[in-house]
């Protein structure tokens, strides 16, 4: 019935009454009955806690456990004493079940009064050093819940808990993870040392010279014991368990050496065997590792080729990932790369259609040497029927061309003829754009007047946006027309102005119209009459901003003999745009986060993964502290004031006991022949016989 919302609230009474049924099924059900009531009836739910206490002290420790759980998860503050009590008396109970459900009953207790603090402090320090790691695992999820900042707690387990680490369940793992690397944060120092190193120049790799190069490097030291944690870390990058890899990576990533971050690349990339969900998050990840390290993915560049079966994110992160190792990869891998790219561009999903192209870009952007094949492939893109492959082709092709503008003159000139067969507004835009950037760079060979006279004949047709961008081509057509007789009008006086009267009448009449003529400047060529028939289309067009961009090139050319402004505005160098990776604004969030996955608009991610800086040197706890818990060995291979693990135990004391019976057996057969054991074993019995006879007349006597 509470599976299925129905309401089972008026049978509290009678259902609490089965509390003490000795039918454990019936206790099960009776318990999750009273968690999911307790609250709304907290009288009657009293009623049942002396039930409870007596099944703490029950022979089965199932039963212990239970009681225990059902206790803490009564969210009735006036039991928080008798809670209190039962979770010292759990943390001392021979089974570790039950001390594993004291442990979780910790922040639950703390919930219900936090004035019990200071006992649930003691009763978690007990259990940070037990013996069993499934125990440990969970004092550890509720330390890191109850009082993350008692870096003391910890000095004392911190290797023993080091040791534990491989044998716990993941939850255990991940919650010791992240307090190791708090640990290590605040209480072991980054310390940098200089290292010497030879170079010899003999002929031979083992033959020394008497010249030697000897220079200075500054590397990483870690502390003994972080590269402790470091080395444990290792064997959890087998782990069944996604989360625990990713917190491996991550540790290696903010503690260890680059040396450590290579080793868990292999295992996050074996990540992407795995379902849908756990590929994407395992990509957000590699991708940020990839931005700092991304030679180390070029030998498991084919791990990342696009399936059918993949989702949008997957194919982007996998293109995002292809860019970023492309500069890094050899000849044979790079035309891989760029075939299954150039493959995508045929897709059904216009998404991918526009990742791949992006991509196809930002490789041509980072090796200059494949720009060209790049760059062919984009322009077999721009006569596609989808317009949206071709607008985001152009798109890319105008970022190429910025870089490097006096080597693609003629891939402007073959742009152009393909106005006549690319109908997207966007791609024609586009294109016109080009032109008129790049008009005055060879001004022999410059075709912008010819592509404007052309446009001009069915401007009343195009798009807003490319009658946007043939207003500015006309602008910039006109503007190079005039600074080609800027010699001329310097050697000329300048033209007097008309009357005030005249100019105002002349505005009033026509605003579009261009302004007193210069006496130098010859109205009859066709560049001046293809700018006042621009002028007087625009004129008569029904969009606001386009009649206002129109007015603002007009008054910038109203005057041919000053165009320092227009040149200024319209013919600057435009700076070449960089590409950037789109996880770029992602750098630098930890790994694992939420963040990460979502994006930095929805916050800083998961709370407290934020790791703080690395404590000082000089400033950090002493080292001392650490040996208490881990204790230190004796010569015979003991351990003094600390534990070590069973398994090493037993075969210390193993060893020992066939030492001892060896060297006593040795000894007993160099001393004793046969007939001495057969004469020692008649001695004995002799002596025996002897000593029941006094016994029994001893007896006699007193009696």
């Amino acid at each position: 019935m509470i599976y299925r919302d129905k309401p089972c609230l008026p049978y509290f009474s009678a259902v609490v009454k089965n509390v003490a049924s000795p039918n454990i099924e019936i206790k099960k059900l009776v318990y999750i009955y009273l968690l999911h009531y307790a609250e709304s009836e907290p009288d009657l739910a009293l009623l049942s806690i002396n039930t409870i206490q007596k099944s703490l002290t029950d022979q089965n420790p199932q039963v212990r456990a239970m009681a225990l759980r059902v206790m803490s998860g009564i969210r009735v503050p006036v039991i928080s004493q008798i809670v209190s009590l039962a979770i010292k008396r759990g943390c001392a109970d021979m089974s570790p079940h039950v001390r594993k459900a004291a442990a979780l009953a910790i922040p639950k207790c703390y919930r219900l009064n936090p004035d019990t603090m200071p006992q649930l402090l003691d009763y978690l320090s007990i259990l940070l050093g037990d013996k069993q790691y499934y125990v440990v695992g969970s004092a550890v999820t509720a330390y890191l819940e109850l009082c993350p900042d008692r870096i003391d707690l910890v000095h004392k387990h911190y290797r023993s808990l080091v040791r534990k680490l491989v044998d716990m369940d993941e939850w255990g793992q991940l919650a010791t993870l992240r307090l190791m690397s708090l640990y290590a944060r605040k209480c072991l120092p980054k310390r940098m040392k200089r290292v010497t190193r030879s170079k010899t120049k003999g002929f031979y790799e083992d033959e020394a010279s008497d010249d030697e190069d000897v220079t200075g490097e500054v590397v990483e030291v870690l502390d003994p014991d972080l590269d402790l944690f470091l080395q444990a870390c290792k064997s959890l990058l087998q782990s069944r368990n996604s989360a625990v890899i990713v917190s491996v990576a991550r540790c290696f990533l903010e503690l260890g050496t680059p040396e450590y971050v290579d080793i868990a690349i292999g295992p996050l990339v074996a990540l992407l065997r795995s379902p849908q969900d756990i590929q994407h998050v395992a990509l957000y990840n590699i991708v940020d590792i990839c931005l700092a390290r991304p030679e180390r993915f070029v030998r498991y560049a084919n791990h990342f080729l696009v399936h059918a079966s993949d989702s949008f994110e997957v194919a982007r992160l996998k293109f995002e990932v292809w860019t970023l190792i492309y500069p890094h990869c050899e000849p044979h891998i790079r035309g891989m790369i760029l075939s299954e790219l150039e493959h995508f561009t045929r897709a059904l999903n216009p998404d991918i259609v526009r990742e791949s192209v992006r991509a196809i870009g930002r490789c041509a952007q980072s090796d200059s040497k494949t720009s060209a094949h790049c760059l062919r492939l984009l322009l077999n893109q721009v006569s596609s029927q989808d317009g949206s492959l071709a607008a985001e082709s152009l798109t890319v092709i105008r970022h190429l061309i910025q870089q490097d503008p006096q080597a693609h003159t003629k891939t402007v000139i073959r742009l152009a003829k393909d106005l006549d067969t690319t109908p997207h507004p966007e791609a024609r835009a586009t294109i016109i754009w080009l032109v008129g950037e790049f008009a005055g760079i060879d001004s022999e060979n410059n075709i912008a007047p010819d592509v404007l006279r052309i446009l001009a004949k069915g401007f009343a047709s195009e798009s807003e946006a490319a009658k946007l961008q043939i207003v500015l081509l006309a602008a910039k057509v006109y503007l190079h027309h005039l600074n080609g007789l800027s010699e001329e009008r310097k050697s000329d006086p300048p033209p007097s102005p008309p009357p005030a009267d005249e100019a105002a009448e002349q505005d009033d009449s026509n605003p579009f119209a261009p302004s007193h003529p210069p006496s130098n400047l010859d109205l009859s060529h066709p560049i001046p009459i293809l700018w006042s028939h621009i002028l007087l289309l625009v004129r008569y067009d029904t969009s606001y901003d386009l009649r206002d961009r129109t007015r603002t090139y007009r008054a910038l050319l109203a005057n041919p003999s000053s165009t320092q402004l227009a040149t200024l505005m319209l013919l600057a160098p435009k700076p070449a745009p960089h590409i950037p990776s789109p996880s770029e604004a992602r750098k630098g969030l930890p790994l694992g986060s939420a963040s990460l996955v979502l994006g930095t608009n929805l916050g800083s991610g998961l709370g407290g993964l934020e790791l703080p800086d690395w404590v000082q040197e000089g400033e950090e706890p002493d080292p001392k502290l650490r040996d208490e818990a881990s204790g230190r060995r004796d010569g015979s291979g003991g351990v003094v004031g600390g534990e070590r693990p069973a398994t090493e135990a037993l075969d210390a004391a193993l060893s020992r006991e066939r030492e001892a019976n060896k060297g006593k057996g040795k000894e007993k057969v160099v001393e004793k022949s046969l007939e001495d054991w057969l004469g020692s074993e008649e001695g004995e019995s002799e002596e025996g016989e002897e000593e029941s006879e006094t016994e029994e007349e001893e007896e006699e006597g007193s009696s």
